[in-house]
C-alpha cells in the first residue's frame, strides 16, 4: 500500500490539473486511470460517515470512516492540492492576459462535455428535452441578470463573503466527483472562479479553509442525495446538467471580456483563433472521454470475470 502512493498522487495531481479548468472534470481523468470505481466507493464511505457525524452518531460515524482507504484517498488529495497550487497562479494570469483566448478554450472544453453528457443519456425523449431547454433557457435569462460591464463584474466578485466561498465550494464538489461535469465550471457560473483562484494564489488560508469546509459538507449532504437522484431519475439529472451547461456558456462567450462579462458582444478580429482554439479543446475532451469509457468498460468485464473466475 506504501509504494501505491507516489502513484497515487502523481494521478491525484493530473486530476487536479483537470479539475481547475473549466470544462474538464477530474471525474473524466479518474475514469482513464481507472481508478473511478474505487475513488467513488471511498468518497461514499466517507461521506456516509461524514453525515453520521453530522446527526451526533459518533460511534457509527467512526467505524464507517475505518472502511475507507485512507492512504489512496489522502494520497490522491495531495496530488490535487498540489496542481492546484502549481497552476492557479499560471490560469490567473492567462485569464487576464489572454482573455479571449481563454474563453475560447474554456467554451471549447465546456461544449465538448455537453457532446459527451448527451451521449450518457439513456431516454431523449419529450419530457427530458424539455428539462434541458427549460434549464438552458433559465440559466442563460438568469446569468443576464448579472451587470454587465467589466468594472462591475470585477467589483461584484473581487469581495465575495464567507458564505460565498462555503456554498461556492458545496456546490462544486458535487460537480467535481461526476464525470463529464466540471467542477470550475460550476464556479465559473456562480462567479467565484476567479475568487478561488485568487485565493489560492495569494495562499488567502481563511477563504480556502471556509470553501474546503463547504466541501466537506457538501460531500456529507449532497452527494448521498445526488447518488439517489442519478440513481432513481438518472436522464432528468442529466438532462438539467446539460441545460445547465449550455445556458451557463453564456459566462464562457468570448466576446467582449471573456469570463469578466455576460455581455454578448459581436466576434471581432481574434474569430479565426477562437474557433480553433475552441474546436481543439472540445476535441480534446472527446478524445479523453472515449478513452476513459473504453477503460471503464474494460475494468468492469475485468471485475465481471474475477468474480466467475474466467
Amino acid at each position: 500500500m506504501v509504494r501505491e502512493i507516489p502513484t497515487s498522487v502523481a494521478r491525484g495531481f493530473l486530476m487536479g490539473a483537470a479539475d481547475i479548468v473549466p470544462g474538464v472534470s477530474g471525474g473524466t481523468v479518474a475514469l482513464v486511470l481507472g481508478i473511478y470505481r474505487r475513488l467513488v466507493r471511498s468518497i461514499s464511505t466517507a461521506s456516509a460517515a461524514l453525515g453520521r457525524f453530522l446527526r451526533g452518531d459518533v460511534g457509527g460515524g467512526t467505524s464507517t470512516l475505518r472502511r475507507v482507504e485512507w492512504s489512496f484517498v489522502l494520497s490522491l488529495v495531495a496530488g490535487i492540492g498540489l496542481a492546484v497550487f502549481a497552476l492557479s497562479h499560471v490560469l490567473e494570469q492567462a485569464l487576464a492576459d489572454y482573455p479571449i483566448e481563454m474563453a475560447s478554450l474554456f467554451t471549447g472544453l465546456v461544449a465538448g462535455s455537453v457532446v459527451i453528457t448527451w451521449q450518457l443519456l439513456e431516454r431523449r425523449d419529450a419530457t427530458r428535452l424539455a428539462i434541458l431547454v427549460l434549464t438552458t433557457v433559465g440559466v442563460f435569462v438568469a446569468l443576464g441578470l448579472r451587470p454587465g460591464t467589466t468594472d462591475d463584474v470585477v467589483a461584484q466578485l473581487s469581495s465575495p463573503t464567507p458564505w460565498a466561498f462555503f456554498g461556492a465550494g458545496a456546490v462544486a464538489i458535487c460537480a467535481m466527483i461526476l464525470p463529464g461535469i466540471s467542477g470550475s465550471f460550476i464556479l465559473v457560473m456562480l462567479g467565484m472562479y476567479g475568487p478561488v483562484l485568487a485565493a489560492v494564489t495569494d495562499r488567502d488560508v481563511v477563504s480556502l479553509g471556509i470553501f474546503v469546509l463547504g466541501t466537506v459538507v457538501g460531500l456529507a449532504l449532497f452527494s448521498q442525495g445526488l447518488h439517489w437522484a442519478l440513481n432513481e431519475h438518472y436522464d432528468s439529472v442529466m438532462a438539467t446538467l446539460i441545460g445547465l451547461m449550455v445556458g451557463s456558456m453564456r459566462v464562457l462567450w468570448p466576446w467582449p471580456d471573456g469570463v469578466d462579462s455576460t455581455v454578448l458582444g459581436r466576434p471581432d478580429g481574434s474569430l479565426a483563433i477562437a474557433l480553433v482554439i475552441g474546436l481543439v479543446a472540445a476535441a480534446f475532451v472527446v478524445t479523453v472521454s472515449t478513452i476513459a469509457t473504453r477503460v471503464e468498460h474494460r475494468t468492469a468485464r475485468d471485475e465481471i470475470e474475477e468474480i466467475h473466475g474466467v
